[in-house]
């Protein structure tokens, strides 16, 4: 037993250490990531840019480079084969290409954001091929690189679609708002209407609403005044005794009648 434990351990530490060994030692390349879009339009004798970024693992440095070249679609263009450079990046500069180019390229973008965008102007019909994108930051050497298919056009060939959307877009806007301010406007003058019809029809019945009570008011007055304050009391009878000293006078009465008028 204690014999195997001492190399049970030397076992484990051999195996962790080759392990380290490994990932330090055989460290795995990585590759540079670069986009672009795959096809442009731009009218003939305008400026038009040409995108491009990537993506690396590595922080950009000095030694970062870029490089864009061009493919023409005619074969008969003296740039035809094989692909030329029109603008190269090192050191943290750019130096021009062919003398096709030179004039006309520029760089827009910005490597510390790691966009390598250039412009092209003013472009020409011998500008139609295929543009190149290709991004190297070591130790990321390696990568796939991007194509820009270029299309130079005249004005009336250029597609409509995007144009065709802005316009329709901005007129059903409009529309839009325009409908909005009439409904508003509609039911503002309807209730604004309402509410005065109602006013005047309010105000016409509390006008002529006294006019009825007046008239019942005086009737219940004539009635009132017809009528005595003090309890009804029917006719009194008296009774008359008479005194001429006869016998027969005690037995002899005559009634009287006397009626009991009040005055109000």
């Amino acid at each position: 037993m204690e014999q195997k434990w001492p190399n049970a351990v030397f076992i484990r530490a051999s195996f962790i250490g080759f392990t380290i060994f490994v990932a330090l030692v055989t460290k795995p390349t990585l590759a540079v990531d670069i986009y672009a879009d795959p096809e442009m339009i731009v009218q003939n004798g305008t400026t038009g840019i040409l995108r491009c970024t990537f993506k690396s693992h590595e922080v950009v440095s000095s030694s970062t480079t870029v490089s864009w070249s061009f493919q023409p679609n005619d074969p008969n263009n003296k740039l035809s084969s094989p692909p030329n450079v029109i603008y190269y990046y090192s050191g943290g500069k750019g130096f021009p290409g062919v003398p096709e180019f030179r004039e006309r390229v520029q760089f827009v973008g910005d490597i510390n954001k790691k966009d390598v965008s250039i412009q092209l102007g003013p472009v020409q019909f011998s500008d139609n091929g295929t543009f190149f994108c290709d991004v190297r930051n070591p130790p990321d050497v390696t990568g796939t690189v991007a194509r820009i298919e270029l299309r130079v056009v005249r004005r009336e060939a250029l597609p409509q679609t995007n144009a065709t959307l802005i316009i329709g877009a901005v007129c059903g806007a409009l529309g839009v708002l325009v409908l909005v301010a009439l409904t508003a406007c509609f039911v503002l003058r309807h209730r604004t209407r309402h509410d005065y019809e109602g006013c005047t029809s309010l105000e016409s019945v509390s006008s002529q609403a006294p006019q009825p009570r007046k008239k019942v008011e005086s009737g219940l007055e004539g009635s009132k005044s017809a009528i005595p304050s003090g309890p009804l009391q029917g006719p009194v009878i008296y009774a008359q005794l008479d005194h001429s000293g006869s016998k027969n006078s005690f037995h002899k009465m005559e009634p009287v009648v006397y009626a009991d008028i009040r005055k109000n």
